[in-house]
């Protein structure tokens, strides 16, 4: 089983016609607009999303996806994505997990990976800004 965390949220839709192929299956690439709906959803839930990212002077690439399809997602199926935030020091790393709503079945699950640059530099971060953990932290406390 993938690593789940505290700091996790979930995204309900609805599989639209114009995201599958002509078998009503949804096209493999589309997953990655499902996880970064999820993901950015999973920021504001930190009131730190991609625009306070920017305002702190950084901005976080994706350098890593991974996904693993096990079963595929059709055209208006009732979907669930869960994003988990499960690294936040050195980088900001959301495991997901795509299932169907009704049933539970796992259909997708996969990973990505940011990493922070500074603006002004262009240099890659190897800590996670200040600004973005005391964000983590302050979930974590307000949850506590």
């Amino acid at each position: 089983m993938r690593k789940r965390s505290d700091i996790f949220t979930e995204l309900e839709i609805k599989i639209p016609f114009f995201d599958v192929d002509s078998l009503h299956i949804v096209w493999h690439g589309n997953y990655i607009k499902y996880f970064e709906m999820a993901r950015c959803q999973l920021l504001s839930l930190l009131n730190y999303d991609y625009n306070i990212m920017r305002e702190k002077g950084y901005m976080w690439p994706v350098v890593g996806v991974e996904v693993k399809y096990i079963q595929p997602c059709l055209f208006d199926m009732d979907v669930v994505i869960r994003a988990d935030l499960v690294e936040w020091e050195s980088k900001l790393k959301v495991n997901y997990l795509v299932y169907d709503k009704k049933t539970g079945t796992r259909l997708t699950r996969g990973s990505t990976t940011q990493v922070a640059v500074s603006l002004e530099t262009r240099e890659m971060q190897f800590v996670t800004p200040e600004s973005w953990q005391n964000a983590v932290k302050q979930y974590l406390e307000a949850k506590a």
